[in-house]
């Protein structure tokens, strides 16, 4: 009889046990979770998300043209950011190819740190890039600011940039003076249109080979607006930090710090 009852004391202990294991497991996997919630929350607000979410909710136009992606979806997208899917490293941050569940390949580009009182001004630059619709301008699809670092997502753009082609040494394509010129005319357009034809103006601030991106056509397409900068229209210059990549920096722009249309 004594054995009985020290076997089902062993039973019962063993089941309580693993019912406080269980109990555990499962309590810190629910404070993990919140914990990861209120992170994300914090976040959203830190890089203006509500900001945002209050002019897509005013703006019917805004709300076509701007997606609000959620981290798990941009995590899925690029296999949690692997390196193997690295597109490109810059000076303002890693950009990887991904794929969205419903197939569209995208860019997602995880960008340096926003400052805090910086944070309205992304979010209306956001809101004005993702309304940019021009040929030889890569489309802003969205973006996600659950994380620390906010992250923009692009259309694709299959073919590299303009620096590839210009030092491509297997000659597959045939880099004409005339193609040269077309370049150069379709991104000329592209600023032009930056600067004039949009409601607040877009001032780009480094224009280079590497931030000009080639389709599968070979259209190219203005690229890497994180440094650029929106001015109202009566405004004939604008006084900034100097920013860009040295060697492409107009000598006026670097000694007064006056960005103007004519750089």
């Amino acid at each position: 009889m004594l054995h009985v009852f020290t076997l089902s004391g062993l039973c019962l202990g063993i089941g309580m046990g693993l019912l406080l294991l269980s109990t555990s497991f499962w309590l810190y996997k629910f404070l993990k979770k919140r914990k990861i919630k209120r992170h994300k929350e914090k976040f959203f607000k830190q890089n203006g998300g509500l900001l945002l979410q209050q002019q897509i909710s005013t703006d019917e136009c805004i709300l076509e043209k701007t997606r609000l992606f959620t981290m798990k979806e941009l995590e899925k997208a690029t296999d949690l950011f692997n390196e193997s899917r690295i597109l490109g490293r810059g000076d303002q941050g890693t950009v990887y190819k991904g794929m969205l569940s419903d197939g569209k390949i995208v860019a997602v580009k995880k960008s340096k740190k926003v400052d805090e009182n910086q944070a309205k001004q992304f979010t209306n630059e956001v809101v004005m890039l993702s309304q940019i619709i021009h040929r030889n301008v890569v489309k802003l699809l969205g973006c996600c600011l659950e994380t620390e670092v906010p992250l923009l997502v692009y259309e694709f753009i299959s073919n590299g940039t303009l620096l590839d082609l210009i030092h491509d040494k297997s000659h597959e394509f045939p880099f004409s003076w005339n193609m040269c010129l077309k370049f150069a005319i379709e991104v000329a357009e592209a600023l032009a249109y930056l600067h004039s034809a949009i409601s607040i103006p877009i001032y780009h601030r480094d224009i280079k080979s590497t931030n000009i991106l080639l389709n599968e056509k070979y259209v190219p397409k203005v690229s890497d607006f994180e440094i650029s900068r929106s001015i109202a229209m009566d405004q004939t210059h604008l006084t900034t930090l100097v920013k860009g990549t040295f060697g492409y920096l107009d000598p006026k722009y670097f000694r007064s710090r006056q960005f103007i249309e004519k750089k």
